[in-house]
């Protein structure tokens, strides 16, 4: 099931978008892809969730978790 807190940040055409997961519509398209991680990131920390960002060829390239951390960091203390 998708969890609607997570933020895709996504091309179309020559723009890139925020798109929340299980959508079908971005939320807001920016000039480059910086603007958009930089407005998903804000989606992701105000819905607690992660942030999944594809890069030109649509693959997540690098993910933020901004709540429930599914692989939380194991610390040896």
């Amino acid at each position: 099931m998708a969890n609607r807190n997570n933020v895709h940040i996504i091309q179309r055409g020559d723009k890139w978008g925020t798109l929340r997961e299980g959508g079908e519509r971005v939320s807001g398209l920016h000039n480059t892809q910086a603007a958009a991680v930089a407005a998903g990131r804000e989606m992701a920390r105000e819905g607690r969730g992660e942030l999944l960002i594809h890069g030109r060829d649509n693959l997540i390239r690098a993910r933020d978790s901004y709540g429930n951390d599914p692989c939380p960091p194991k610390d040896k203390k």
